[in-house]
């Protein structure tokens, strides 16, 4: 299977929401709406913080550090939680598991 067809599983801490599967890649603002995951997507360029998550990778799986744009803003809105992402600046690259900061 070439990595573009690799498929990663993206769990929810919220316990009633299943998991999703998406392809290696995958923007997550662009498909986790759809999916009616616990997540909300404001502005979908990593400038309003709506998703603001603890995105982690699960098992030996990695996701790429943060942008020096999304760490700038991290800085502001959650300048105390090393582990907060935006879920919206993510590209899917490993198993994850998402715990949604917002309210």
């Amino acid at each position: 299977m070439n990595s573009e067809e690799q498929e990663f599983t993206i769990h929810f801490s919220e316990r009633n929401y299943a998991p999703v599967r998406l392809k290696a890649g995958a923007i997550l603002s662009e498909h986790l709406t759809i999916e009616n995951s616990p997540l909300l997507f404001g502005c979908r360029t990593g400038i309003c913080g709506t998703c603001l998550s603890v995105v982690e990778a699960v098992g030996c799986g990695e996701i790429a550090a943060a942008s020096e744009d999304e760490r700038d803003l991290l800085d502001i809105i959650a300048p105390d939680n090393p582990k907060a992402r935006l879920a919206c600046q993510i590209a899917l690259s490993a198993d994850i598991t998402i715990h949604y900061l917002g309210k």
